[in-house]
């Protein structure tokens, strides 16, 4: 997937690591490199490191902007290491295993399960988790990373009407792989989410429910930013997506069931990569002072009309 077709790209909130964490998790993923690294002046954090990095084929950004919000295990990253396209799957996943081991937390050891022969669940030393998979070559095929969203606490039992209202939003959308919880897997409820996958312009997400007990919830750590190619595409996404008015800052926003995203111009990438240190700062500050982004206004501090 060429990066500059990737509409929805995973977004990282740290104190002060995302250039440390990007460089990380880069050495550590084949086919992974830091693309790009800007610093935006005078933000209420201070001066604040934006990054865009691809790992494996899936685009990132992070930002080290203060200790806000911190990273936790309701977003997650499903890596899938299939036996037939990769050599050496099961000895690649423990190599990995052992790189985000280190300084990290072990969420569910590596070991067989019932849905797969090969499978840990991490949280790195940066916070961020990752589900590594031994994935069955006689299925559909899936990309290497995929977003996971786990619905927990009051929002078990949601993941099913949040995939298919994300479906509804989204275009080149698709439903994937349901599997529902059976009877006799208490806390969590038959019929809810084990496990369901769905694309949303043509990147595919995961969803599940827990019961169990977790000690998190979504926050805006770990968001999602959706790139518009206009300010037609930031109004429909804005007005789809947005419930909670306290939450709406500089094109942040946050969905009915918690989760954060964040529409974006798709110039505005442009704008804060290529622009002078001047056009920088007339830009940020015009953007810190707006909720929904107006594009018209952004190209103008830009351009410095």
């Amino acid at each position: 997937m060429s990066t500059s077709k990737q509409i929805i790209v995973p977004h990282l909130w740290y104190d002060k690591e995302a250039k440390a964490a990007a460089e990380f998790y880069s050495s550590i993923f084949p086919h992974s490199k830091v693309h790009d690294v800007t610093t935006i002046p005078d933000t209420p954090s201070g001066d604040s490191d934006s990054v865009t990095f691809e790992l494996w084929g899936q685009r990132f950004m992070a930002i080290s902007a203060g200790p806000h919000f911190k990273i936790n295990p309701s977003i997650s990253f499903m890596v899938n290491f299939d036996p037939s396209k990769i050599k050496d799957a099961r000895e690649k996943l423990n190599e990995v295993w052992r790189k985000l081991s280190e300084g990290g937390t072990v969420l569910m050891q590596l070991d067989k399960y019932p849905f797969s022969e090969w499978y840990g669940w991490i949280q790195d030393k940066f916070g961020v988790s990752w589900q590594l998979i031994l994935t069955d070559p006689e299925g559909e095929e899936r990309p290497a990373i995929i977003p996971t969203l786990l619905f927990v606490g009051e929002r078990c039992g949601k993941a099913e009407e949040a995939f298919r209202y994300y479906l509804s939003v989204f275009k080149n959308s698709k439903e994937g792989f349901v599997a529902r919880y059976p009877k006799g897997m208490e806390p969590d409820k038959e019929g809810t989410i084990m496990f369901s996958d769905f694309m949303l312009e043509n990147q595919w997400f995961v969803a599940m429910d827990s019961a169990h007990e977790h000690k998190f919830s979504f926050n805006e750590a770990i968001s999602f930013m959706v790139y518009c190619d206009n300010q037609e595409e930031i109004d429909y996404y804005w007005e789809k997506l947005s419930t909670v008015p306290e939450a709406e800052q500089c094109g942040w926003l946050k969905d009915k069931f918690g989760v954060s995203w964040q529409v974006v111009p798709i110039e505005m990438e442009e704008m804060m990569s290529k622009s002078t240190p001047e056009q920088l700062e007339r830009v940020t500050k015009a953007f810190l002072k707006m909720k929904k982004l107006d594009l018209a206004e952004l190209k103008k501090a830009y351009k410095g009309d």
